[in-house]
């Protein structure tokens, strides 16, 4: 006899009662994605959860739990994410702009052409993520742990300090990259960055900007 699946339902549903209200509303016509711009979600559990194409605009998800979730093509623009669990969350396509991740933890997460523009992400960790064809644009990752993550033609403007970790760090980016340390800041670019980062473990190709290639004669 075929079991009739389970309909997914949140460890906990979030204190604050409008979010509640929203998410148990979204939960009863899952047909249409979740609307939740603005709102607070501190005390969900939302782990497993399919939240594909979400609206999640200035939505404080500070410390949620959300590992192993899809937010595919979710837009999470200047979302609060600080210390949230995003283990193993698929980013893929998913819009942080302004967003704040600092102290979140995303090993194993798929960032697959997500874009992160004047994102906070330091002390973030990212632990064999995967960053492929993403926008990584004034990204602050002093501190963050990038140890093991895939890297593949990503814009790689971002800021890192000698705290950052990149052991294991492979693939492809352009830079420039912004190195923040007791001596001062230096911005490093092509040769530079590959060093720095070979220098703590990792062994990244950087990729010539487009528009400076030169043309065969």
């Amino acid at each position: 006899m075929t079991k009739t699946p389970v309909p997914w339902r949140p460890a906990s549903f979030p204190a604050d009662a409008a979010a509640a209200a929203q998410l148990r509303e979204w939960l009863d016509d899952t047909s249409y994605a979740l609307h939740g711009v603005g709102h607070d979600f501190r005390g969900a559990g939302l782990s497993d959860g399919d939240f594909s194409g979400a609206w999640l605009i200035d939505a404080v998800l500070t410390g949620v739990e959300l590992d192993s979730a899809s937010f595919y093509r979710a837009d999470l623009t200047g979302a609060d994410l600080t210390g949230a669990n995003l283990v193993g969350v698929d980013l893929v396509r998913a819009k942080l702009d302004r967003a704040m991740l600092r102290s979140a933890r995303l090993d194993g997460a798929d960032m697959v052409k997500a874009s992160l523009h004047d994102v906070d992400a330091s002390g973030a960790s990212l632990r064999g993520t995967r960053i492929m064809g993403a926008s990584l644009y004034d990204v602050d990752l002093r501190g963050a742990d990038l140890t093991d993550a895939v890297l593949f033609q990503n814009t790689f403007k971002v800021t890192v300090d000698d705290t950052t970790l990149v052991r294991g760090l492979t693939g492809t980016a352009f830079g420039p990259v912004t190195v923040v340390s007791g001596e001062g800041t230096r911005k490093l670019t092509g040769p530079d960055i590959e060093a720095w980062i070979a220098e703590r473990g990792g062994q990244v190709r950087v990729l010539e900007p487009h528009n400076t290639r030169r043309t065969p004669a």
